[in-house]
């Protein structure tokens, strides 16, 4: 019994090895359509936040009105493509008439196409891995609207590839105090000064603001001294 059962195990093991093999092609399909259509874009900040955040409400409008003012400073705006954060991010770049860029991804809930963004800025990912590389090649500059898991992945995949310069320099903001600001607390007082698993230098990585004003001054007078580029 027990060498029936490891016989079964070691096939269905096999079928499933070969099936990752052929996967890779599609994998690289990915990749070759998403740096083809994102490199014809130009200079874009990416936003992320919560699927969940109602028209409306406070991060919404705010998000709305950070898109708004960046597009107006000529950049194009990328989102996740789906409702929430992600909608205000792309309706704020569509209301000025600026670039308005989504990436989605199929996901059993909460994902799905907003209206606001360009017909031919629409791209569609199976492989979220593949989808983050996208955003982080191709983003000026990265805010953090409030979020819960999926924005948690991209705050410290982001952070880090920041920290440790795998790309060039890039400007990572959060908004909202009252909603990072826990985040923020623990970093600096267990990450940083009970553990020592960070330096004090890596807090000076993110910005932490509450307006619109403040995020888009900043990149404004980022972008004064220096270059626009992709990251990698």
């Amino acid at each position: 019994m027990k060498d029936q059962l490891t016989n079964i195990k070691l096939r269905d093991w096999t079928e499933t090895r070969a099936h990752s093999s052929w996967q890779v092609f599609k994998i690289m399909a990915e990749f070759v359509q998403g740096f083809e259509a994102m490199a014809k874009i130009g200079p874009c900040i990416s936003i992320f936040g919560s699927a969940r955040t109602k028209s409306g409400q406070k991060y919404y409008e705010l998000a709305v009105e950070i898109a708004k003012s960046l597009s107006e400073e000529g950049f194009g705006v990328i989102t996740g493509g789906g409702p929430g954060i992600m909608e205000a991010g792309n309706k704020g770049a569509h209301i000025a008439g600026g670039r308005s860029v989504g990436l989605n991804i199929e996901l059993p809930f909460e994902q799905h196409f907003n209206p606001y963004i360009d017909g031919d800025k629409s791209l569609n990912f199976d492989y979220f891995f593949v989808r983050k590389v996208m955003f982080a090649k191709y983003s000026q500059g990265f805010i953090m609207m409030p979020g819960g898991w999926g924005t948690m992945d991209e705050f410290f995949e982001v952070a880090t590839l920041i920290q440790t310069r795998k790309f060039t320099q890039t400007p990572m903001i959060c908004m909202g105090k009252e909603y990072w600001g826990g985040l923020f607390d623990w970093m600096r007082n267990t990450m940083f000064e009970k553990f020592g698993n960070i330096s004090s230098g890596d807090l000076d990585l993110i910005q932490l603001f509450d307006t619109a004003d403040e995020a888009v001054s900043y990149l404004r007078e980022f972008y004064t001294h220096n270059k626009l580029q992709p990251n990698f």
